[in-house]
């Protein structure tokens, strides 16, 4: 298991901190990031990489249906390989 979960069914007015305030009931979060379109706009979904694998592990069992800004979001293991990219979030 890794130390990042994807974070899905997001508000499109969700930013990074918001992401980051709800996952903190989890762990303590080192990186959030909601994705972008190219054009700025939010693709409703984003990425937390917390400091240790037990923050994922209950962000998967604690934050999965609970709810962010009106919507009920679901967490699930960060299935990506790759770094994170550009942009805020830090």
């Amino acid at each position: 298991m890794s130390n990042r979960v994807y974070v899905g069914n997001l508000s499109w007015s969700t930013s990074w901190q918001d992401l980051k305030d709800h996952m903190r009931d989890a762990g303590e979060v080192q990186y959030a990031k909601v994705l972008q379109d190219r054009d700025g706009r939010s693709k409703g979904c984003g990425i937390v990489e917390f400091t240790s694998v037990e923050g994922a592990a209950d962000a998967i069992e604690k934050l999965t249906d609970t709810e962010l800004k009106g919507r009920k979001i679901f967490v699930r293991e960060d299935r990506e390989d790759g770094k994170r990219g550009g942009g805020g979030g830090e």
